[in-house]
């Protein structure tokens, strides 16, 4: 079976509870891009067998074109509800399974052994797995790497303030670890706070300037706002085409556009405005 890319760079991913299997459907339908169905931190360790017996009956009732949108979180690896959360991954075939925790690259090409139909993507939560990010970002079928900012900061004893500007160099890791091992770009951690809008736009907007391709949600209201900040505006579109129109004619050399120098990396950024908006 060919390793599924549909969730190469969506820019907007929900997380739902396993164990409120009644909010699946409702996830899906809030036009998120994937939908995570978490079994790790939403969870309770008494409910974690449970919560996969829904996952499980819920499972058939999903349409090919749902399940090509679901992505399970499963528990991390050094835990004792992992094994039988990979079985369960097994025996759904699920297209996507993200990873908490991942701290080596033995961990990750030891899953791919068993879900070779899976794609993968490590979230780098600890400090040892920013420490290992790039044999990650290399493992086998990895399709991009997601950032627990807030276990994180847990994990390294930070006191971030609300931009989280302490954490910048740790987002520029994993972009860079991405961009080398030449896999789509990463998803960015989540925002808790769940009514502040403009705060919720702020961080994807970072995120996005950083060179994430994508941001994870806690809720349904943060779905559009993230959609909105990272796909491309009329006015990038606009630019873009005027840039692209504007080299060709040039035959590829350098050219001005709006009184500002255009040549071959300005040129790279106006195709990649272009190529997401027609992934949009």
């Amino acid at each position: 079976m060919k390793m599924p890319l549909k969730l190469s760079f969506a820019t907007h991913f929900l997380f739902v509870p396993a164990n409120r299997p009644e909010r699946y459907i409702k996830a899906l339908d809030t036009g998120a891009a994937g939908v995570i169905i978490c079994l790790e931190d939403a969870v309770g360790p008494d409910e974690k067998e449970q919560a996969r017996h829904q996952i499980r009956q819920a499972w058939n009732s999903f349409t090919p074109d749902q399940k090509a949108r679901l992505v399970i979180r499963c528990n991390a690896p050094s835990t004792s509800f992992y094994a039988a959360d990979l079985v369960l991954a097994k025996e759904l075939n699920v297209a996507y399974l993200l990873i908490p925790k991942s701290e080596s690259a033995d961990q990750i090409n030891g899953i791919s052994q068993t879900l070779s139909n899976t794609a993968l993507i490590p979230m780098i939560e600890t400090a040892i797995g920013l420490d290992q990010i790039q044999s990650i970002a290399n493992s086998n079928q990895v399709l991009r790497l997601a950032l627990g900012n807030l276990d994180l900061q847990a994990d390294l004893g930070m006191q971030c303030d609300e931009q989280e500007s302490q954490l910048n160099y740790a987002r520029y890791q994993i972009v860079l670890a991405s961009r080398l091992a030449q896999i789509a770009p990463p998803i960015d951690g989540v925002t808790p706070s769940t009514d502040d809008i403009a705060r919720i736009q702020a961080d994807a907007l970072r995120a996005k300037q950083l060179g994430f391709g994508g941001k994870l949600c806690i809720h349904p209201k943060q779905v559009n706002a993230v959609k909105a900040v990272f796909a491309p505006s009329l006015s990038e579109i606009e630019w873009a085409k005027k840039v692209i129109k504007a080299s060709q004619e040039a035959g590829g050399g350098a050219v001005r556009v709006d009184g500002k120098m255009v040549d071959h990396p300005v040129v790279l950024i106006a195709e990649r405005i272009l190529s997401h908006a027609d992934k949009g």
